[in-house]
């Protein structure tokens, strides 16, 4: 391993520690946490404004340096650096678990890349938060983050959630919630089911369901307050009609279609498995 200038060879390198911290709720801060935020030589915050009175609460005296969006590139090499020369450091956000849709994938890359040892400590997630508290199914799921405020990148992504049969998770401000789901619904999710949730883990945490459409309609007049995370249900296959995919089979074989051609037709514009679009095709 490459050791930086003025590092004895052997020297063992230091540990990137990626720590969860509250998304509100103050008690959601682990034991294993705190240890680790008191064992590292520094604290990368997103805002050290932000994270120290969360330090100072639990008795942390370890000193933060800040690490956001606008130094990363900068800063990024000297921190690996020192990594390999043997020290820790705890990579923190805001609030939640680092690198969702906050900075800090620069810097677990940068490591890994160096041969610096990455771990994660659990905690606190919106994401995973509202989830699991939607009532929509959470076996497969997507995380989108924010989405664009406007333009061909965020219809995209919406053409993208509608087209999904796996649920959707999407972070919004509180002024722009009808106006997501309103997309959402145009776009062709208005009968899904979803859920706003609002406030996780704090005092007036809350949860609102019902479907895409309903949901708009409800905050077309005012705005959630607070921290808010959408989930919107997947897209739901229509039951195949056998018969229905016979009857077109037997219409496009006496027109003289072949076979695979009546094969193709079934499977793009039927959305038959291609299996049973096969076994019909040569009945």
């Amino acid at each position: 391993m490459v050791t930086p200038a003025g590092t004895p060879a052997g020297t063992p390198a230091g540990t990137l520690y990626v720590v969860s911290t509250p998304i509100g709720n103050m008690g959601d801060l682990s034991e294993r946490a705190v240890a680790t935020l008191r064992l590292v030589q520094a604290v990368l915050a997103e805002d050290t404004r932000h994270s120290r009175p969360l330090l100072e609460r639990f008795g942390v005296a370890t000193p933060l340096v800040a690490y956001h969006e606008h130094n990363e590139a900068k800063t990024t090499p000297g921190i690996v650096e020192r990594l390999l020369g043997g020290a820790s450091y705890a990579l923190i956000s805001d609030a939640g678990t680092p690198l969702l849709s906050d900075p800090g994938a620069r810097l677990v890359h940068a490591a890994i890349e160096a041969g610096v040892a990455v771990s994660p400590i659990p905690g606190a997630s919106a994401l995973l938060s509202a989830l699991v508290g939607a009532g929509i199914p959470a076996d497969r799921f997507t995380f989108y983050g924010f989405l664009p405020r406007k333009g061909r990148e965020r219809s995209a992504l919406i053409e993208e959630i509608v087209g999904s049969a796996h649920t959707a998770v999407v972070y919004e401000a509180p002024p722009r919630v009808a106006d997501t789901l309103a997309d959402l619904a145009a776009a062709g999710a208005a009968e899904r089911p979803a859920a706003v949730a609002r406030e996780l883990t704090k005092q007036f945490e809350e949860f609102r369901r019902g479907t895409v459409r309903e949901l708009a309609l409800s905050y077309e007049e005012k705005a959630p307050r607070g921290e808010v995370v959408l989930v919107v249900g997947g897209a739901v296959a229509p039951e195949l009609d056998e018969g229905a995919l016979r009857e077109r089979a037997k219409a496009l074989k006496e027109t003289g279609v072949s076979a695979r051609d009546v094969v193709r037709v079934l499977v793009e514009e039927m959305h038959a498995p291609r299996n049973l679009a096969y076994r019909i095709a040569h009945e």
